[in-house]
């Protein structure tokens, strides 16, 4: 985990990969939680008996945006400023869904800052995120999303 104490310093690390957090599992009580909360039960998500009749591989699949949510909780293990009196979502510039993410299969974030900008009271990052999707060549999704960190 990349730590540092002010926004100065990790926006000197602009350019520079971060680093990588660890692998979350993504089993179906995550994904029916994700389908309740939001409403999508289309059945590709939801329904474990079709899925195993109908879906490749026999396995329902995470909702893309179920992946998209996982952003804050990975990057927080990736990076941390300890002094800051807030940190917000600013919005994403890019999203893409790449691979489809099967019941039980395991991600993790890669990070890699690509620009930080002085703002008034703080500073606006933007990260390339690589949503890896352990045993496969692709990944799960691939996002450029922007946080905004007050002093």
């Amino acid at each position: 985990m990349v730590s540092v104490e002010a926004p100065e310093e990790l926006a000197a690390l602009a350019g520079s990969e971060l680093g990588v957090s660890g692998w979350v599992t993504v089993d179906q009580k995550m994904i029916d939680d994700f389908g309740h909360a939001t409403g999508d039960h289309q059945w590709i998500h939801m329904d474990v008996e079709r899925a195993r009749r109908e879906m490749p591989g026999g396995k329902t699949i995470a909702h893309g945006y179920l992946i998209l949510s996982l952003t804050p909780r990975l990057l927080n293990s990736v990076y941390e400023v300890r002094s800051k009196k807030r940190g917000i979502n600013y919005g994403l510039n890019r999203v893409r869904f790449i691979a489809p993410v099967p019941e039980g299969s395991r991600i993790r974030l890669r990070v890699v800052l690509n620009s930080a900008e002085p703002m008034n009271g703080g500073y606006r990052f933007q990260f390339a995120n690589t949503f890896e999707l352990e045993g496969s060549e692709r990944p799960a999704a691939v996002t450029e999303n922007i946080v905004a960190v007050y002093v």
